[in-house]
């Protein structure tokens, strides 16, 4: 029983933290959001790409370029708590025709501040949520990290089982190698560098406000935490390269160089 339908949700705010108003940031000759918006437009099997914002200037240019968009409180503390906010609303444009059926539902978080996010790794995504069985509650991407960034903490890791799952994800070079330099550890075991992109079971997104606190995404700034500690299953599938992420203004002059 795979998955019927597949929506992307791509949240965003003006109100960044470390570097205001990024999303409009010029790249190539295009706000940074628009670049993401069109690129998902790009991947196949998926029925809709929808902003998710609480800004009506974000609202009024998406819509101006084609885009669907739903709003969403101003408060809150992560994009996927942004989508999760209105899974219900997602899970509706997903199944033009009929009722939403949660479970057989992908949600597709592809984060505004992914410039050059690759449609084929969405595609790689719809795939994995069809393909497997039972379906799982989260599928993420990830990737072969290089060794000079294995201990750098912008970069997050992700310790995969044998089987693939995510056991946990940190800014942390895990695991630890015993009795060894932590400068020779990549050549004990391959680390795993994260994807900023995650696809939702729609049942279990729209769950997201239930999920209990999470002293690890706390500690570690990382939202997927709450949802290992809250006992979900997160399957990963691998990817080459990374996306790179627009979070600092070093970050922006490298994506306008690679732009072009």
């Amino acid at each position: 029983m795979g998955m019927n339908r597949s929506v992307v949700a791509v949240p965003a705010r003006l109100q960044s933290s470390r570097l205001p108003n990024k999303v409009l940031a010029e790249i190539g000759g295009q706000p940074m959001i628009q670049r993401v918006l069109e690129r998902c437009r790009e991947a196949r099997g998926v029925e809709a790409v929808v902003l998710c914002t609480d800004s009506e200037e974000l609202r009024h240019l998406a819509e101006g370029w084609g885009f669907p968009v739903l709003m969403t409180s101003a408060d809150c503390s992560s994009g996927s708590e942004r989508i999760a906010s209105v899974a219900d609303e997602l899970m509706a444009l997903g199944w033009a025709a009929g009722k939403p059926m949660p479970g057989q539902t992908a949600v597709i978080n592809v984060q505004g501040d992914q410039p050059f996010i690759d449609p084929l790794v969405i595609e790689a995504m719809v795939a994995e949520f069809q393909r497997r069985d039972p379906v799982p509650a989260v599928v993420t991407p990830v990737y072969r990290l290089k060794p000079d960034t294995v201990h750098n903490p912008n970069v997050v890791k992700t310790l995969l089982a044998h089987d693939g799952r995510a056991l946990y994800f940190s800014r942390s070079a895990i695991p630890h190698v015993r009795d060894v330099d932590p400068a020779d550890w990549p050549q004990h075991t391959t680390y795993w560098g994260h994807v900023g992109m995650y696809g939702f079971r729609g049942d279990v997104l729209a769950a997201w406000d239930q999920l209990p606190a999470s002293p690890l995404e706390d500690l570690e700034r990382l939202e997927q935490l709450r949802l290992i500690e809250a006992g979900h299953t997160i399957a990963t599938f691998e990817v080459t390269g990374t996306s790179l992420s627009v979070d600092t203004a070093e970050q922006l002059e490298q994506a306008r160089a690679m732009a072009g």
